[in-house]
């Protein structure tokens, strides 16, 4: 069998692909480290309800009292998943002076699939 740039460029397209979308039972099993502070349900905690986050504007959850940093980091923004990756990597970076104490997560797959989670949290099983 005779590969050619363009075919293996495409098998690496498309594993690319298929490992960015994540494993949304294993994203619920990341989820377990935010939930003393975070819910998918539409209840504020300590910190926002995230149920919906994915493509919803920064610093907008309804009833929610967001810190002065984050509601300046939020201007103009929206939470997609390029935005999430880096601030669930490293939240007090990203956005400095957040109130925010968790430290981030080190692992990128924890990320993708807590990404796959959020997105539809029914998916998990």
């Amino acid at each position: 069998m005779k590969f050619t740039l363009a075919s293996a460029l495409f098998i690496l397209a498309t594993a690319s692909a298929a490992h960015a979308d994540g494993d949304a039972t294993a994203g619920k099993t990341v989820f377990k480290k935010c939930i003393a502070c975070h819910a998918i349900d539409p209840v504020n905690r300590v910190g926002p309800s995230l149920g919906g986050v994915i493509g919803r504007p920064v610093a907008s959850v309804d009833g929610f009292k967001y810190s002065k940093a984050m509601q300046e980091f939020g201007k103009d923004k929206v939470w997609d998943e390029a935005t999430l990756t880096q601030y669930l990597a490293e939240p007090r970076k990203v956005v400095k002076g957040t109130t925010m104490v968790f430290v981030g997560l080190k692992k990128p797959e924890d990320i993708e699939n807590l990404l796959a989670y959020l997105k539809d949290p029914a998916a998990a099983q």
